[in-house]
């Protein structure tokens, strides 16, 4: 059976860059085994799936898998799908929004600008610590540069490790153990480990980096819920 898809570089600038994106149009039918298999024959970071709105308000729902799991969440799909349906007329914004239902909730769509000066902003659910014991996770880092902002699970859909190195150096140079990452992650049921280090006198505040080993990933380009996470944490802070 045909269906139609597009395949999006999210958080790009231009073709081939930020972090790719598989947004099945016509999934109706579809159920999670099928999707789930879907996506991990894409085996791409994630791939969703744009069905009928089931609630009250929502413009259309959207399912996001990656090639392990569906997450209730994740930021460049909610921005990529949110493109999609605007390019192929499958929503049209109120007043410049829209509203998403995924796994975590009804999320605000705020649409800025048309064709290729389109601006998308999704609104993340509000992030939750976790309690999680982090050893393993820690050891799996292989540096001891650590800041001064302690370790934490962060619940906004996904559950993200959030973890501050010392410096902008110490996030840049980092090179995991990915397996014993990725042993990690399934055993705090997290979905990855975001690092990050914030950057004084810098035009950046923060630079991040996420890995996503369990899942297949060893390095995602740019996480929108990862991000937010880590706003998030450091919102508690």
């Amino acid at each position: 059976m045909k269906r139609r898809f597009l395949e999006l570089d999210v958080f790009a600038a231009a073709p081939g860059r930020g972090n790719p994106l598989a947004v099945v149009l016509d999934a109706t039918d579809l159920d999670g085994p099928a999707m789930q298999a879907i996506a991990a024959w894409l085996n791409l970071s994630e791939t969703t799936f744009v069905q009928p709105a089931t609630q009250a308000g929502a413009d259309y729902r959207v399912r996001i898998f990656t090639p392990r799991q569906e997450l209730p969440f994740a930021g460049h799909p909610s921005v990529g799908t949110a493109h999609a349906v605007l390019a192929c007329g499958l929503a049209t914004p109120r007043n410049d929004r829209l509203v998403q239902e995924c796994g975590a909730g009804l999320l605000p769509v705020r649409v800025a600008g048309e064709g290729p000066q389109r601006r998308i902003h999704v609104r993340a659910p509000r992030g939750v610590e976790r309690g999680a014991e982090g050893a393993a996770v820690l050891a799996s880092l292989r540096t001891g540069r650590l800041g001064s902002l302690r370790p934490a699970v962060i619940d906004n859909g996904p559950r993200w490790w959030c973890i501050e190195l010392a410096d902008e150096t110490a996030v840049r140079t980092l090179a995991p153990d990915l397996k014993a990452m990725a042993d990690a992650s399934v055993a705090t049921a997290t979905v990855g480990v975001a690092v990050f280090a914030r950057c004084p006198g810098q035009p950046h505040a923060l630079v991040v980096r996420a890995f996503v080993p369990a899942d297949g990933i060893p390095e995602d380009p740019v996480t929108g819920s990862a991000n937010a996470a880590i706003t998030a944490w450091l919102h508690m802070n």
